[in-house]
């Protein structure tokens, strides 16, 4: 896919993006209460939005609100929306899927939260960071991959969720995705020991990279099921 100056997100990692164009990666994942929600749901949608967040992540708290309202917004034209959490519920107990099931409640999420306790789904999508936002178009073609809009906590800047309602807007109206897509800023993936992907290596902050295929197809349902069965119980 060639190769390009980006700016490295959270903790100056090397940012090596899923490669626009590229296919929605298959998963089949449970929900807060083990509720399997496969890919196959989701297309045929104008476009689907993916979301990987945390319950703990201050990035995903300083734009929560607003972003709950822009997936009900976005929900009403049509656009599907999947929130994923893939952190270590071992190293950030916050995390686990009970705690998923509370925040869903106290802030009114209309979209499925769904538990990647393996962390597989979130290597395929190549993720680095909380809040990381995806958009696919009807085809499930990897449209748009970066960030919400340019406000952080403690930067002064108002979250409006620019980029991506750019971004959605773009692929509605069936045009070409948006040149410019700012990688996420954002809270590091908590990876357990020893499970971090290939693709995490610490480099300088800017950074030339070669934007590479993504990882091979695949999903685990029954490990992210037994997860869920021993860590909220």
């Amino acid at each position: 896919m060639g190769r390009g100056l980006e700016q490295g997100g959270c903790n100056m990692a090397t940012y090596h993006r899923l490669p626009l164009g590229s296919d929605l990666p298959d998963f089949w994942l449970p929900d807060f209460e083990g509720i399997i929600i496969p890919k196959d749901h989701l297309l045929g949608a104008p476009a689907i939005l993916i979301i990987f967040m945390a319950n703990q992540c201050p990035f995903v708290q300083h734009v929560r609100e607003l972003l709950v309202k822009f997936i009900w917004e976005y929900q009403q034209r049509g656009v599907i929306a999947v929130g994923i959490n893939a952190n270590d519920i071992e190293s950030v107990p916050e995390d686990r899927p009970d705690r998923m099931k509370e925040d869903a409640r106290i802030y009114g999420y209309t979209f499925p939260y769904l538990f990647d306790g393996t962390q597989e789904v979130a290597k395929l999508f190549r993720v680095h960071c909380t809040p990381d936002f995806f958009v696919f178009n009807r085809g499930g073609k990897l449209a748009y991959h970066g960030q919400f809009d340019d406000s952080r906590p403690g930067n002064d800047k108002p979250v409006t969720g620019k980029d991506l309602r750019r971004a959605l807007n773009h692929v509605l109206l069936g045009q070409n995705p948006p040149v410019v897509q700012k990688p996420v800023d954002g809270s590091p993936v908590r990876w357990r020991a020893g499970n971090e992907p290939e693709y995490f290596i610490p480099t300088p902050r800017y950074q030339v990279l070669d934007l590479v295929d993504s990882a091979p197809i695949g999903g685990i349902v029954a490990e992210n099921l037994n997860t869920i069965d021993k860590k909220s119980a």
